[in-house]
């Protein structure tokens, strides 16, 4: 009987707080694991608090907290790495922003996904994206890794199209793998759930908006918070839900400036089933970005229901195709303008049907069959 391919997944730590890269590599090791054909690893060390268990003061804990997450990052997981590389015939870098993790390892037997091509902006577009060199030096060394793989997975055509204008890889080793659903996001939940320990809890059945996301610049905030108060002069009872951000200051300055702070709620840290329900309360969910790799908010908001507008770019076209309302970027006068129409009449939006069905497109299963598949042929 063959022995079964023994594949280490490399996965982001825990306390990077990246909730979509968790979700990744979290889905594709359930998925892997149900095949026969593959024995698997999770490589994901201890977090070491080196200065952040030091009392630095209330001012330096947040540098010592990331300082700890650069040298956890890039001296820790590829340690970790190198030391069971007897162990597994393959290793699977889950997110592209650990691809030096490759250079510890026999790049043979290594394959990396790449779900954008952010971390690697300040080399490609230097201009429009200036960083110090430390960090150009970082991004450096992450795609020459990437570079350095045997295979490399990404997710919407989009990311493809970006590589091959920057002519970053060699197209044989790219290999599509979209993402998938997971089962907390339907229309129709297993159980009841309760959100009233949410601050969520506090709208008390008032219509909002929602977006799910960071506050980093490419989603657009500054667009969200301009739309929101521009709908809201028509719908005095509307609010806007973000989840999982922060707002920066700049951001801060324009929810002031806007007088709409007494209707906007943002937390972070839920869990999915929780997320699930808000999608399915929320009115509209919105998605401004400029730029995206695949845009994993959409699929799951479609999947439970809900109408979705979002940025007319090509991975967010290709990912929602006719089952989202599409709307130019930065456009406030249309998104505005969308979001009241539909708030008069959700009907103006793709039909229920339509939405579940593009859902239905993507799933988990699909996404662990492909890279283990791919894996496979490589032995």
């Amino acid at each position: 009987m063959k022995r079964a391919l023994r594949i280490a997944f490399v996965c982001d730590l825990l306390e990077e707080e990246w909730p979509s890269m968790d979700l990744v590599a979290e889905m594709l090791l359930e998925h892997a694991q149900r095949d026969e054909r593959i024995s698997t690893m999770r490589i994901r060390p201890a977090f070491a608090r080196r200065l952040s268990r030091l009392p630095l003061g209330a001012r330096r804990e947040r540098f010592a907290f990331n300082a700890d997450r650069l040298v956890n990052r890039i001296w820790d997981v590829p340690r970790a790495a190198r030391s069971v590389r007897r162990q597994n015939d393959v290793f699977h870098v889950c997110d592209h922003s650990y691809a030096h993790a490759v250079h510890a390892l026999p790049a043979e037997r290594v394959g990396v996904y790449c779900h954008d091509l952010d971390a690697f902006r300040c080399l490609l577009e230097p201009q429009a994206e200036p960083r110090p060199l430390w960090f150009r030096a970082m991004a450096q060394r992450l795609l020459r890794g990437m570079e350095k793989a045997r295979v490399v997975f990404f997710s919407t055509g989009a990311v493809r199209d970006a590589i091959r204008k920057y002519d970053l890889l060699d197209e044989r080793k790219l290999v599509q793998a979209y993402y998938g659903v997971s089962p907390e996001f339907r229309v129709t939940p297993d159980a009841p759930v309760s959100l009233e320990h949410l601050p969520i809890h506090t709208l008390g059945g008032r219509p909002f908006l929602l977006h799910v996301g960071s506050c980093i610049p490419r989603k657009r905030i500054d667009v969200l918070l301009d739309v929101f108060a521009e709908a809201r002069r028509e719908h005095p009872d509307l609010r806007l839900v973000q989840i999982g951000g922060t707002w920066t200051d700049e951001q801060r300055a324009r929810i002031e400036r806007l007088h709409i702070g007494d209707a906007l709620v943002q937390f972070r840290g839920i869990d999915r089933t929780e997320l699930a329900e808000i999608y399915r309360r929320a009115t509209l969910v919105l998605m401004p970005s400029e730029l995206e790799g695949f845009g994993l908010p959409v699929i799951e908001a479609l999947s439970c229901g809900a109408s979705v507008l979002a940025s007319d770019i090509p991975p967010l076209r290709e990912v929602g195709n006719d089952a989202v309302s599409l709307l130019p970027v930065a456009d406030i006068g249309a998104w505005s303008g969308h979001v009241v129409k539909l708030l008069r009449d959700p009907s103006q939006g793709p039909s229920a049907e339509v939405r579940l069905a593009q859902a239905a497109r993507f799933s988990w299963t699909s996404h662990a069959k492909i890279i283990v598949d791919t894996y496979l042929g490589l032995s």
